[in-house]
């Protein structure tokens, strides 16, 4: 690894981090990571395939479901390379502007997912509230704008970072915590005046994460109102199952992320191996469970996957 005389530099690599105190048994780990991937992918592009694929399913609550879909792979696939590199190839080292690109794909992806997230509670809302113009709100180029704007402020929420952390010296060592980059790990390395960068990453959350949970809770609040107007209870509960799928997406997306940013404040008074779990539930529970949950859980998604592959095999016979 290169480095210069002086007391600050800006490396050339980083290091990642599988388990620590775990390294000489890592590679076992990359056997359920590697299904996990698997999982990740395949049952995102199922998702995808089945709606694009199916006439029924061309409806506003699917499309944003497709848009979850996309959103989950590509926060998938954005950290595969380093996260098998590390626990199936013990091949640590990260080229530092790699880690920058990588960083700034993460939390585009995480930002644009918590918008589609805040995008499919007023779906749910306005199909509760008025269903009979549930359609005629969301039409296709509302929801496209929709879609745009979630992709439009991810990347220009994002792109300040890799820009901020380039402007820094870094004295603290090249040692990362994860096997991917997430930028208040990044950040600790540095040794110049951060508070820049403390008070943009605090706007960011600010304007995309919490925003968008406070809306969502407004939104459900909203929901439970409307519900609650109905007169026949099997009518209530007709109401919300509709929403369960959403609101088990919302709480494995939120409660990682939440958890993750409070062992970056305060780290000190945490295990490492509570690091790295914390940081594998963000990267794996939402791509790995969207899928499994609205298959399960939604009677059409569920009806039109049984169906595409049934035609899929009759064709093959």
């Amino acid at each position: 690894m290169e480095n210069t005389n002086s007391s600050w530099f800006q490396p050339t690599t980083l290091l990642l981090t599988g388990i620590p105190g775990l390294e000489d048994v890592q590679i076992w780990f990359s056997i359920p990571l590697c299904v996990m991937y698997l999982i990740a992918l395949l049952g995102n592009c199922t998702i995808l395939f089945v709606i694009k694929t199916t006439s029924i399913l061309h409806e506003p609550q699917y499309i944003f479901l497709s848009m979850l879909a996309a959103t989950d792979m590509g926060l998938s696939v954005s950290t595969l390379p380093t996260v098998l590199n590390v626990f199936l190839l013990d091949h640590r080292e990260i080229e530092f502007h790699s880690c920058l690109t990588q960083m700034f794909f993460i939390h585009t992806f995480s930002s644009m997912e918590s918008a589609i997230l805040l995008a499919m509670a007023f779906d749910r809302f306005f199909a509760i509230r008025n269903p009979l113009h549930y359609t005629v709100v969301l039409t296709s180029p509302r929801i496209i704008r929709m879609g745009l704007a979630a992709v439009v402020r991810g990347v220009m929420l994002m792109i300040p970072l890799p820009i901020l952390l380039k402007r820094l010296p870094f004295c603290k060592g090249v040692i990362l915590s994860h096997c991917y980059c997430y930028h208040p790990d990044i950040m600790k390395l540095a040794c110049g005046p951060v508070r820049v960068n403390i008070i943009y990453g605090l706007s960011l959350v600010i304007c995309s994460f919490a925003a968008d949970s406070v809306f969502i809770v407004i939104s459900y609040v909203l929901i439970l109102k409307t519900v609650l107007d109905i007169a026949s209870g099997d009518g209530q509960l007709k109401a919300l199952n509709t929403c369960v799928s959403h609101i088990f997406t919302v709480f494995i997306f939120y409660v990682p992320l939440i958890v993750l940013a409070l062992i970056h404040r305060f780290g000190t008074f945490t295990s490492p191996l509570l690091h790295v779990t914390m940081a594998n539930l963000f990267l794996f529970l939402t791509p790995v469970l969207n899928p499994l949950v609205y298959s399960l859980k939604t009677k059409q998604i569920r009806y039109a996957v049984c169906k595409v592959f049934k035609t899929r095999g009759n064709l093959l016979k």
